[in-house]
């Protein structure tokens, strides 16, 4: 299910319990949802871990069940521009599957995750015969689509309590991530990556946002006090 043999020979059937966070699983009809349980593998990826990358024909639609993966792309000159990252209950590269072409970016497990897949042709298949599955499908496109632009936006800014504010609110979007919740485990280490600043001024950004009580640190991650402040980015 992915170009690392490694990944691919871990793969196995995914439990009861991680087929019930999948947020699409549970709109399917009952013939839906045993097409698509019967398909659906899940592997344990290590820090590192590549799922994509750029170039590679795309086989299989991907989702986060537990952990934490970063989207991400190098320009000509060899630098790195990071989209987002992707928490728990993300599931992505819809675009990539719908047109069945090589993708266009990198994906790589920045702790240990378990990330699920569904086959390309079994995407296609509820395409086909789900009109909620399509909704989903389609509510993810929309989404995505301000996503990236804000991630250029982001890419741009110099004030670094800023970038963190916003790459912040980029993680916590309802509608990408519905299982989210209000807490993101997440170290300071694993945001100074997405972000793409030293984990000392991302530390420094935090206390920022903490004392606009934007945030609360807390042990093993960061709590949401106030998601439109963190939108705004006015700090």
């Amino acid at each position: 299910m992915t170009q690392d043999a490694s990944l691919f020979q871990r793969r196995r059937p995914l439990t009861p319990a991680e087929l019930a966070v999948i947020p699409w699983f549970k709109l399917l009809s009952l013939e839906e949802r045993e097409r698509a349980a019967a398909d659906l593998k899940v592997t344990d990826a290590n820090p590192g871990d590549t799922l994509c990358r750029t170039g590679r024909p795309v086989t299989y639609w991907f989702g986060v069940i537990d952990g934490l993966l970063k989207m991400s792309t190098d320009n000509s000159e060899g630098q790195t521009m990071t989209f987002t990252g992707i928490p728990p209950g993300g599931w992505f590269g819809e675009g990539t599957a719908l047109k069945r072409e090589a993708y266009r970016y990198n994906i790589q497990a920045l702790r240990k995750s378990v990330v699920a897949g569904l086959h390309v042709d079994t995407f296609h298949w509820l395409l086909d015969h789900s009109i909620s599955f399509n909704r989903f499908v389609m509510n993810q496109l929309n989404e995505r689509l301000g996503q990236f632009i804000a991630a250029r936006e982001i890419d741009r800014m110099t004030n670094p309590n800023i970038r963190v504010a916003r790459s912040l609110a980029a993680l916590f979007n309802p509608v990408l991530y519905p299982g989210l919740g209000t807490v993101l485990r997440i170290t300071q280490q694993e945001l100074a990556y997405l972000v793409g600043l030293s984990r000392q001024r991302v530390n420094q950004a935090l206390t920022t946002l903490c004392e606009h009580q934007s945030i609360a640190v807390e042990y093993g991650g960061l709590r949401v006090i106030d998601l439109q402040a963190l939108r705004a980015g006015i700090f």
